[in-house]
Parts: C-alpha cells; structure tokens; sequence
C-alpha cells in the first residue's frame, strides 16, 4: 500500500461524513498490535479534549494541512505550543508519555500518528477538559 494523495483524500471523505469532524485509517493490524500505526485527518472543529498517555510517548508527523499541538501542565495551563506546517518545515512532534496535550487545527490535516500498543482507551483521570 501506497500513502498518497489518493488515501488522503478517501479518508478526507470520510472525515467530513463524521460528526466527530475526523477520521482513522490504522495501519496496524489489531488494536492489540505492539505499536500503534495509523493515518489521522482532523478537520477544524474537531472535538478533542486535553488528554495524556500515561504509558505511551506519541510521535505526530504532519503529512499536509497545518495545526497546533498544545502542550499543557497538570493544572490545564499552556506550557508549549508548536505549529505543525509543512510549508514552514515544521513536521511532526514528539509528546512524550505522561504529557498533558491537545490540538487545534487551523486547516484540515493529515498527520502519521504512531504511539506504543496495544490501544488503551482514555481513562477520566487522562482527560483534563
């Protein structure tokens, strides 16, 4: 399989069908699968609460569009904020495990999002909004 503008787009569709305003495509073959491989497109608006990852650090690497990764403290606070723009040179972040974060996007996007498995959903004691 080939990651191109082709898959971007498909996935785009199913994005905006989505009243969460994203859209998976996981490349990894179970949610049980040591690492977490996938395609993530974000479109304005989409809701996402200030969350961690207690037993995982986070790779995004941004495949086009343009957003912020917001990072915070335990008491909601920005701490860091980095724009993701590939027309600025600007392509990925690493959230390390434990790091409070979010996003916002400015324009709908397409990141490589990679993290350690096997899934595990968010706790509320992860989630800060």
């Amino acid at each position: 399989m080939i990651i191109d503008n082709q898959l971007l787009d498909n996935v785009t569709v199913r994005a905006e069908a989505s009243p969460r305003l994203r859209m998976n495509f996981n490349l990894h073959d179970s949610l049980d699968a040591k690492a977490q491989r996938l395609i993530n497109v974000l479109l304005p608006g989409t809701p996402l609460p200030i969350h961690r990852h207690r037993h995982t650090a986070e790779t995004y690497v941004i495949l086009r569009g343009k957003m912020l990764v917001v990072f915070y403290n335990d008491l909601g606070a920005q701490t860091e904020r980095y724009l993701l723009d590939p027309s600025q040179g600007n392509y990925g972040v690493q959230i390390p495990a434990g790091q409070w974060h979010g996003i916002e996007v400015i324009e709908p996007s397409a990141i490589f999002e990679v993290k350690d498995g096997p899934y595990t959903p968010l706790e509320p004691e992860d989630m800060l909004d």
